[in-house]
């Protein structure tokens, strides 16, 4: 679908007749990120999934400040409005994760309850903010060097060791995530990360604070850096529960497939939160 300065890929799978649920993948993922998950949510679920800008087949039309998040943002609801979806779920995974909370937070009445899995809403200071483009923008410029695949492989070989991903390496699945990220086109993927990544989005804090959508927080039990994020944003977020789930880093729905599939079934099958922090 061709929408201004985008052409966006996106797939729909599941039960037509049942809520729809929109999937936002994360940094280096694309349409096939939770393949897994909608294998099981697809008989109670429509699920919509597509590819962010600088990700799997969407491409870019406009100048590069079309990756950014305000950017991004808006047309995904013009996206939205031109599939005629006026409200749906949604489920967000790590910069996924941050664009579907700015995405709530800025058209609230678009969602009716946001899973947000490894998320954070960006960093609070402008000091923080600069740092964070600055190493940003060094991991973009070794994207761009990945002339051979051998390369790109290395890279993420390293990108996966990160302390965050807790033992991922080591899952039997772990050569089919390395796969659907070499889909990717490094280069993009640098754009991405030049104009998308947590140093450049606007930091969510504050407006954190007056949220009135259900959300649901989603963290893994290996991932220290995003569990103590997550529980500051539950401490002080209005309707906002957080899950911490076992056997799991910064990427739950690969790691435990089944703790993720059963945590967003039953939240969005809930009428109402429970409230607190679960350790499940």
């Amino acid at each position: 679908m061709t929408i201004a300065n985008y052409a966006f890929y996106y797939s729909f799978s599941g039960n037509a007749n049942k809520s729809l649920l929109l999937f936002i993948h994360g940094f280096m993922g694309n349409y096939h990120e939770f393949d897994e998950a909608i294998k099981l949510l697809e008989k109670d679920f429509y699920c919509l999934t597509i590819d962010l800008p600088g990700h799997g087949n969407t491409k870019v039309l406009g100048a590069d400040n079309c990756y950014s998040m305000t950017q991004t943002a808006q047309a995904l609801i013009n996206f939205l409005d031109n599939l005629q979806i006026t409200k749906c779920f949604l489920v967000g995974y790590s910069m996924g994760g941050r664009l579907g909370l700015y995405l709530t937070l800025n058209f609230p009445h678009r969602f009716s309850k946001v899973v947000l899995e490894s998320a954070s809403p960006g960093l609070p200071t402008v000091a923080e903010q600069q740092d964070r483009a600055k190493r940003d923008g060094q991991i973009a410029k070794t994207l761009e060097r990945c002339i051979e695949q051998s390369d790109f492989i290395a890279f993420l070989s390293n990108w996966y060791s990160q302390p965050i991903f807790g033992n991922i390496k080591n899952h039997p699945r772990f050569q089919n995530l390395i796969e659907i990220r070499l889909q990717n086109n490094p280069t993009e993927l640098a754009k991405s990360l030049r104009f998308m990544g947590t140093g450049c989005q606007p930091s969510l804090w504050e407006k954190l604070k007056y949220n009135i959508n259900p959300l649901l927080l989603l963290a893994g039990e290996y991932d220290k850096k995003f569990f103590d994020i997550n529980e500051k944003m539950a401490n002080i977020c209005q309707f906002c529960d957080l899950r911490v789930i076992s056997n799991a880093g910064h990427n739950i729905h690969f790691e435990n497939t089944k703790a993720f599939v059963e945590n967003i079934s039953n939240f969005f099958n809930e009428s109402e939160l429970d409230g607190g922090i679960k350790f499940i």
